[in-house]
């Protein structure tokens, strides 16, 4: 990739920095992207994934920490979005010098990034992290840290659920509603959990049969194809497995009345897909605005707070949600519209505190 695609890249997403470390004696190849300080320093997970180009790595890293921006500012934190991705399988690849090595690299930066999980880590590659550098969240408890944040980010997405259920219906009660679970790995299983707790009529889906079989008998749910899980006909669909599955091809197939999950950068092709949303007439819950959970549980960790102020920031989900659909409603636009310019006017508010 040349430079000045680079640059164009950034331009357009309006990121502030990209810094790249390769370190061959470790076999660490890492991207650090940073989209926007303005509300706090950037915080962001680190994903790692064999991905098939640097390029694909680096639009990954843009991508996702834009929407992290997006969700601490409609989540009312005082972070900024930014990600880290590393160029590697993390089942083979993955060592305790190379998470060590990104931790002293994420040092260099001096506090401008925040380190926490995504696809590929683990608390325990954040505590090798946290050797070399205090810029990381979401450590276990045992560290003083918040714990698993998976619980955090699957009450979010219920809390949002419910809230687009009272949109469409006129209540929020679950009971006797279809939802449609896609992936049920850590936050899937905790959201099958939750909904089955309000008699939610379940099915789930993953990439992994025995997996999909064992949280389906847990919890009494039903299995389903995980290839076809957005055909089915319920009230929601719940996408919880990695992102783009909400495209131009899956979008006319859908039957149901919500899209609401906790899978980062749902959405693929987005101007296009957004407009067969609306031709469908399915309501999008956008992925930053109902997955902060984990988020917010590590923003409480940076600030020190207790389990009752979490869980009162994790509940304000719901009425955010309220209130994009609301804005989406009487202004006739869409909702992911709306949640982007509710995320960003609260950023052009307070950048003016900065100035």
């Amino acid at each position: 990739m040349q430079n000045s695609s680079i640059f164009n890249l950034m331009s357009s997403s309006e990121h502030q920095n990209l810094f790249f470390c390769n370190d061959p004696s470790v076999g660490l190849k890492a991207i650090v992207a940073i989209h926007d300080t303005t509300l706090g320093p950037a915080i962001g997970g680190v994903r790692m994934l064999p991905y098939d180009s640097e390029q694909e790595a680096i639009e990954d890293a843009l991508r996702l920490s834009k929407a992290i921006t997006y969700k601490a500012s409609l989540a009312g934190l005082n972070l900024g979005g930014g990600c880290a991705v590393i160029i590697g399988n993390n089942r083979n690849d993955k060592t305790e010098v190379l998470m060590r090595r990104l931790g002293k690299f994420i040092e260099g930066m001096n506090g401008n990034f925040i380190a926490s999980i995504d696809v590929g880590t683990t608390q325990r590659d954040l505590e090798f992290i946290r050797a070399e550098t205090e810029y990381v969240a979401g450590l276990p408890e045992s560290m003083n840290g918040g714990g698993d944040t998976t619980v955090f980010a699957a009450r979010g997405v219920f809390y949002g659920i419910k809230a687009a259920i009272k949109e469409l219906y006129g209540d929020d009660s679950l009971a006797g509603r279809k939802v449609a679970v896609q992936g049920v790995g850590s936050v899937g299983e905790q959201l099958v959990s939750m909904l089955r707790n309000e008699n939610a009529r379940v099915y789930v889906s993953d990439m992994t049969e025995e997996r999909k079989m064992k949280v389906a008998l847990k919890y009494k749910a039903e299995p389903i194809q995980y290839s076809t899980s957005y055909e089915l006909d319920v009230d929601v669909y719940a996408p919880c497995a990695l992102g783009g599955t909400v495209n131009p091809d899956t979008v006319p197939k859908m039957r149901c009345k919500i899209i609401a999950g906790s899978a980062n950068n749902q959405i693929k092709d987005e101007d296009t897909t957004i407009k067969l949303l609306q031709e469908h007439n399915i309501l999008y819950t956008p992925d930053f605005l109902i997955n902060s959970g984990a988020l917010i549980s590590c923003y409480s960790e940076l600030e020190g707070y207790g389990n009752e102020r979490t869980e009162s920031l994790i509940r304000n989900i719901y009425s955010a949600t309220r209130h994009v659909l609301q804005k989406s409603r009487e202004e006739n636009i869409t909702t992911y519209d709306a949640a982007k310019q509710l995320a960003e006017k609260r950023i052009i508010d307070i950048s003016k505190l900065r100035k």
